[in-house]
């Protein structure tokens, strides 16, 4: 009786997130967005995406937030502090 080897898996790309991010279905976004220093003009700016899109499955504004909060999750430890603050405060604009 022959043993099964397993089957190889497939290397995941190192930047899946920022690929993600860059051709979402979902929006297209502003280059950088995500890299400004103002949270309203981040809101702004995802918002306007948002409301623009044909491709997006929910709402605008539920698409908004699912976008602000996948970066911020995937973003991890690559986000400095002060980034971070400024992504958390844009959720309240």
């Amino acid at each position: 009786m022959a043993t099964k080897k397993p089957a190889a898996k497939k290397a995941a790309p190192k930047k899946w997130s920022k690929d993600v991010t860059e051709h979402s279905n979902a929006m297209d976004l502003e280059k950088d967005v995500f890299k400004q220093k103002d949270p309203k003009k981040i809101a702004e700016s995802i918002k306007k995406s948002a409301e623009n899109s044909t491709r997006r499955k929910a709402g605008p504004f539920q698409s908004a937030m699912s976008m602000i909060n996948f970066y911020e999750n995937r973003g991890g430890k690559n986000i400095s502090a002060s980034q971070k603050k400024v992504l958390d405060n844009r959720k309240k604009n």
